[in-house]
């Protein structure tokens, strides 16, 4: 019996990324998936003070890990640095196997999607809602961050052609929900599911803002979830986008700032 042992343990998606980074290097090696991946190594950060046992499930679905089987069909293209690349490279179609059995959200984050949506009134929505996502603070030692103004005026540009459409914004900086509210009035911001502070270069939210972190980690993969589900979505480059990314199956319609550069794969 095969057993992968994946250990890298930092902020959420970042073990998101490395353990399937490490699931897809062993995939192509063995052209099996292992029958057992060990990850009570990782999401360190998130655990309950006090708590030692394995949580990765508490996240993802235990039945389709254990049960769901992915057919070796030919070499799959993903290395965790690919969060820094132009999303619509991305080969997505080969990872979709291996992101349902191994990322399949857990029973109790669907409630929590479930119970999202229907507070925000979201299934009404998906199809008319663009996303403005900025991963601010301390990302910014990883790689350039997108200014405001442009997340703002490509929004503007979605919103001449779409009317109609409502923005949700979500943020780890207080500044980029208060600008962009004031951009965009009546726009969705989940206020009860999110922490968000100052910003800060030095700091991240999972250190500054400690309390609940179990509960609101568990929610922020569920409001990743929730975006991918919308039309439009206007991110950065790093492991949260990427993960919208990876969830949403395909990099249409999206707007990503990468490099100094906006890459438009948007009909709008």
């Amino acid at each position: 019996m095969s057993t992968l042992c994946v250990t890298h343990s930092y902020g959420f998606f970042s073990c998101c990324s490395m353990r399937l980074h490490q699931i897809v290097d062993f995939f192509n090696k063995t052209q099996k998936c292992p029958d057992i991946v060990n990850s009570s190594e990782q999401f360190k950060w998130y655990k309950p003070k006090g708590e030692t046992r394995d949580i990765t499930h508490d996240y993802f679905n235990k039945d389709l890990e254990d049960n769901f089987v992915v057919p070796f069909t030919g070499f799959v293209n993903y290395i965790q640095q690919y969060q820094y690349i132009d999303y619509k490279n991305i080969d997505f179609n080969s990872l979709i196997p291996l992101l349902k059995k191994y990322f399949s959200p857990s029973l109790e984050v669907n409630k929590i999607i479930a119970t999202m949506e229907q507070k925000y009134n979201l299934p009404e929505q998906y199809n008319n809602i663009c996303v403005l996502f900025h991963r601010g603070n301390d990302k910014v030692t990883e790689t350039m961050i997108c200014p405001y103004q442009h997340t703002f005026y490509n929004a503007r540009l979605i919103k001449k052609k779409n009317p109609g459409i409502r923005f949700l914004i979500q943020s780890d900086e207080t500044e980029f929900i208060e600008n962009a509210l004031e951009q965009f009035p009546g726009s969705i911001v989940f206020k009860d599911e999110i922490r968000h502070m100052n910003k800060n270069e030095s700091m991240t939210v999972d250190f500054d803002l400690r309390y609940n972190i179990f509960e609101f980690s568990k929610k922020y993969l569920a409001i990743t979830i929730i975006m991918s589900k919308c039309k439009y979505i206007i991110c950065g480059a790093g492991n949260c986008s990427i993960w919208i990314m990876l969830y949403r199956g395909n990099a249409n319609n999206i707007i990503q700032y990468l490099n100094g550069k906006m890459l438009v794969n948007c009909e709008a």
